[in-house]
């Protein structure tokens, strides 16, 4: 569908005619768009529910968080003992015990791995410190992407669209649509939690498709959370 402008203010969507005329009639904008929020409502759920997944999430990865900081530990050994070789050679080489040749050769071979000892350190701290944080903000998102749909520019909200859901269908005046994972997921917990479609202000309860150990969940939080830029 294409966007049209009629009478110098009016936007109407309407086919593309990509494979012939179609007898499809124009759609306003402000129909479309009020689809769209309805279906965002599907996975907003309220800021009391947030606080608890927030909570449960940072108290469940207490393990995760002590491996990653385990391997930092090793690591740092390993970078000590990289330099304290480093600096051996050098002592060597100033009592003349290796001749500098060799030195340069072992001493660029142990800084190169040594650069490798800190990339993994970076990559651990990273891991340990961003997750977790993205995956709130993920559920953030979630949580106000009525709102923000609502009161964003056209642009903004393709892009908020386009992140949430995917494959949409305009049939029969009605709006088709799929969430895009971890999404898919959040409008199970808040369809069971409010079957009469009343939104989520506040009556989803603990269930176990929030909590951490769903490990399907997790994962789509972490490859969701790093793509998010809304």
């Amino acid at each position: 569908m294409v966007g049209e402008i009629k009478k110098g203010r009016y936007v109407y969507y309407h086919c593309t005619g990509y494979k012939g005329k179609c007898p499809k009639p124009y759609t306003r904008e402000e129909v479309l768009e009020k689809k769209f929020t309805e279906l965002l409502r599907g996975i907003s759920f309220s800021e009391e529910v947030l606080a608890w997944v927030s909570q449960a999430l940072r108290e469940s990865h207490g393990e995760e968080r002590k491996c990653h900081e385990e391997a930092i530990g090793k690591l740092q050994r390993e970078h000590r003992r990289i330099q304290d070789r480093i600096d051996a050679m050098y002592m060597d080489k100033l009592d003349g015990r290796i001749d500098n040749d060799f030195f340069d050769r072992k001493a660029s071979e142990f800084r190169t791995e040594r650069c490798r000892v800190m990339r993994d350190i970076e990559a651990h701290q990273n891991a340990k410190k961003s997750y977790i944080e993205e995956g709130i903000r993920l559920l953030d998102l979630a949580r106000r992407a009525p709102v923000l749909f609502e009161n964003q520019l056209p642009a903004q909200k393709r892009k908020l669209l386009d992140f949430v859901l995917s494959n949409c269908r305009w049939k029969a005046g009605q709006l088709e649509a799929e969430y895009r994972k971890p999404f898919d997921m959040l409008a199970v917990v808040v369809a069971a939690q409010n079957p009469a479609g009343e939104g989520t202000t506040h009556g989803v309860v603990q269930n176990e498709n929030w909590l951490p150990e769903n490990q399907g969940f997790q994962l789509s939080l972490r490859r969701r959370g790093r793509l998010l830029r809304v």
